[in-house]
């Protein structure tokens, strides 16, 4: 069997790249199969895995508690919003308050970790 094989495979080494096409278009016919089609879906693969992700570039630094020391985070939210003591008061007394909306990473960063040293809990978002 071994020698049929090699036989068969020095026969299709001979064939020029018109008598291949043919020969794929006879057993197509022949065995009710499309070699195409496997060929479609492996090139289809790596094209819809290489669609990039959008990194998001706006972020809300939100207050989910004012901590132990809330003068401290009081503070804080005056010096990074234009809000008057009252309001500053408000806002660090309401968990879920936005203090900074869709502001860049790094600001949000920034207003996290003086917020975070104040004493309050943020979350950013």
């Amino acid at each position: 069997m071994a020698a049929n094989l090699e036989k068969l495979l020095e026969q299709l080494s001979e064939l020029s790249v018109l008598e291949a096409a043919e020969l794929v278009k006879m057993l197509e016919e022949k065995w009710g199969v499309s070699a195409a089609a496997p060929v479609a879906v492996a090139a289809a693969g790596p094209v819809a895995a290489a669609e990039p992700v959008e990194e998001k570039t706006e972020f809300d630094v939100i207050i989910k508690d004012a901590g132990p020391k809330k003068i401290e985070t009081i503070k804080v939210i005056r010096q990074l919003t234009s809000l008057g003591l009252g309001e500053a008061k408000t806002m660090a007394e309401t968990a879920g308050g936005k203090v900074l909306a869709a502001v860049g990473k790094d600001a949000a960063m920034d207003a996290k970790k003086k917020l975070e040293e104040a004493g309050a809990v943020i979350e950013v978002a």
